[in-house]
């Protein structure tokens, strides 16, 4: 097996390029206890099953992704705790800062991102994350950010069908051999037009049911019943792409608490016109940095924030560009809040499925196919025969 992929599979990293990284910082391998260790050359060497494997450096796995080792470096050069802090992660993507900040003591970590489904798997099922995606931080209120955190941690109930109202249907009294007689009362008997007003009713239900659009009432899972997900935070972090932090800052400082804590990743490439940035995406020219500093001094001055620091990250981004962390505090009172934040584009409303409908699917007989071989791939898969 190739070695970056024994290593994802075999737990020692979380993705191949991960992996990939271990494999550069060193990694050997050896079949038995008395065999000598190998050293894995490049990431497509390959491992046997059941070898033993050593890391020479497991500092890349420490957190979920890279992102954790600079924003522990972050936190460590400005001497910043979060132990118990309700905490902002802007750009969660994988996870690595909110990683970083979870094994730092954060008692919550609200992570928002513009994509879908990147967060590793142990943060998205720990109670202490609250993961909101396809929100983008730029246009993102107060408002929207709370109702986006019940949203996730709620699930979706359709009201039950109640069946006691089923109309009585005309000669029901004939079931089972019933007879009439002179004391038979036929005044609860339904009239034929209302046992099709209800049929056009249950339709309706029905039809409005697959294609997403039943009323649903939201209900807080019971795990998070007690949480809080008031959009105020004591420290807010994050590492956004493909967007200027200029325009992102606007609209996370007014989440931030009076005297609360900003730090926050600037990558100079997503700061400066594309005429500046050199070949591959790389900045080269320290003066560009200078530039891309005070850019974002300002703006965090005219926010109300004061910068105490602005530092180079620990670690080189993944494409080799120098990145930088700045630290600003935010002041006694939270300013431009009257001010209009941009209007977040119209999103295609995602159909949300109700638990009725999911018990219905539970009861649906599926049907085995690996049986008749139907899923198997290829020349070999026989054409179904049809009924």
């Amino acid at each position: 097996m190739r070695a970056d992929v024994f290593l994802v599979d075999h737990g020692h990293a979380t993705t191949r390029s991960q992996a990939q990284r271990l494999i550069a910082s060193g990694v050997e391998w050896r079949l038995t206890p008395l065999a000598p260790w190998k050293k894995v050359a490049k990431n497509g060497d390959d491992i046997p099953a059941g070898a033993e494997l050593k890391l020479l450096d497991d500092a890349e796995v420490k957190y979920i992704s890279r992102g954790g080792l600079k924003l522990e470096g972050a936190l460590n050069a400005t001497g910043l705790k979060v132990q118990g802090l309700r905490c902002l992660d802007v750009g969660q993507s994988t996870g690595g800062f909110t990683d970083c900040l979870l094994q730092r003591g954060a008692a919550q970590v609200i992570g928002v991102d513009v994509g879908q489904g990147q967060l590793h798997d142990r943060l998205r099922e720990d109670v202490r994350v609250i993961c909101v995606e396809g929100v983008n931080a730029r246009f993102m209120t107060t408002a929207i950010l709370e109702d986006a955190c019940e949203e996730v941690i709620s699930e979706r109930w359709e009201e039950e069908e109640d069946n006691e109202t089923l109309p009585q249907a005309p000669y029901a009294w004939m079931r089972n051999g019933g007879q009439v007689d002179e004391e038979y009362d036929d005044s609860r008997d339904a009239k034929d037009s209302d046992i099709e007003a209800f049929k056009a009713e249950r339709a309706a239900k029905a039809k409005a049911r697959a294609e997403g659009t039943v009323p649903t009432e939201r209900r807080r899972k019971a795990e998070y019943a007690d949480v809080n997900i008031t959009p105020e935070f004591d420290f807010v972090t994050g590492d956004v792409s493909f967007i200027s932090l200029t325009l992102v800052l606007p609209a996370v400082v007014r989440m931030l608490k009076p005297h609360g804590h900003l730090l926050m990743l600037v990558k100079p490439q997503f700061e400066l016109q594309p005429g500046q940035v050199g070949k591959g995406g790389i900045v080269r020219d320290p003066a560009l940095f200078k530039e891309v500093e005070a850019r974002v001094r300002t703006c965090l001055a005219e926010l109300g924030l004061e910068v105490k620091a602005w530092m180079e990250s620990a670690i080189e981004g993944g494409d080799g560009n120098h990145e930088f962390f700045v630290h600003a505090v935010q002041g006694a009172q939270i300013k431009n809040l009257d001010q209009p934040l941009p209007d977040m584009p119209a999103a295609t409303a995602t159909k949300r499925v109700s638990r009725t409908v999911l018990r219905e699917l539970k009861r649906i007989d599926v049907i085995d196919d690996e049986e008749d071989g139907y899923n198997v791939p290829g020349p070999a898969r026989p054409k179904r025969k049809k009924a």
